[in-house]
């Protein structure tokens, strides 16, 4: 589940960071679902993700935290409590702080993320349970991003540009490495979502690489739907896992920038 909700974050991007969109007081409400062959579609776990200014170290930025739990009735199955924010300069629109906190039946996991982008370095640290910290310092390019800043790079990009079937390639800061993230436009869909409505969506089709190098060799694919409109709200992503698939869908939202006029009513 720590992997999904990870993929769930992340939407890819096709734009500079500095045009990303932050919105104080949007808040994106999901619920996801596994299925699996002899496995009707089940709800499990709810997300949420919240976009707020404030200060860090003195200076303004904004904080986007998610968040991410199993239900009530599936806890005794699975406990699942999983969170992370982000530190953006309102100035730069830059990453300056990432913490994850992670709890998982009795797995815990933590880490930090401190950029500095004068020097075009992060300085990482993570540990878990109750294992030594680690740490590494790793270089920094303009596509170098935290999980939860991609998610959202991509909603800031000029739908115009996407050129079905064409790829881009970004790096993604984890404890100790740089993933490489691909992801291709898939097109345009009509999506159902349910209890909410049919929405124009932008779909595209995401995979993260195996190691530091561009590999892919394992060749799992997630896909996600983005509403087609100047918000790009993340509508529903579906990851296939082991066994089955994990699937997200939006269930609520408040604060939107724009209008959503991609939902067809």
């Amino acid at each position: 589940m720590k992997r999904f909700l990870i993929l769930f974050l992340l939407t890819a991007a096709a734009a500079p960071v500095a045009a990303q969109i932050y919105v104080p007081g949007e808040e994106l409400f999901y619920r996801v679902s596994y299925r699996a062959k002899l496995v009707p579609n089940t709800e499990v776990a709810t997300v949420v993700v919240r976009t707020a200014q404030t200060e860090l170290d003195g200076r303004p930025v904004y904080n986007v935290f998610g968040h991410g739990k199993t239900m009530a009735s599936f806890r005794w199955f699975f406990s699942l409590d999983d969170r992370y924010n982000i530190w953006v300069d309102t100035a730069t629109l830059r990453t300056v702080r990432f913490t994850s906190d992670i709890h998982e039946g009795g797995y815990t996991f933590r880490s930090r993320f401190d950029y500095d982008w004068p020097q075009r370095k992060v300085a990482t640290r993570w540990q878990k349970r109750d294992l030594p910290e680690n740490r590494k310092e790793m270089a920094l390019t303009d596509v170098s991003m935290d999980a939860v800043s991609l998610f959202f790079n991509m909603r800031s990009a000029d739908a115009a540009s996407f050129r079905v079937g064409e790829q881009r390639e970004l790096q993604m800061v984890l404890e100790d490495t740089i993933r490489h993230l691909r992801y291709r436009f898939e097109g345009r869909e009509v999506k159902k979502i349910r209890d909410v409505g049919k929405f124009r969506t932008l779909k595209f089709a995401c995979q993260i690489g195996t190691s530091e190098s561009f590999s892919f060799t394992d060749g799992s694919e997630f896909f996600i739907w983005l509403s087609d409109d100047q918000n790009k709200i993340p509508l529903y992503l579906e990851s296939p896992i082991r066994v089955g698939s994990v699937n997200a869908y939006i269930s609520g939202f408040k604060g939107l920038k724009y209008p959503l006029t991609s939902r067809i009513r």
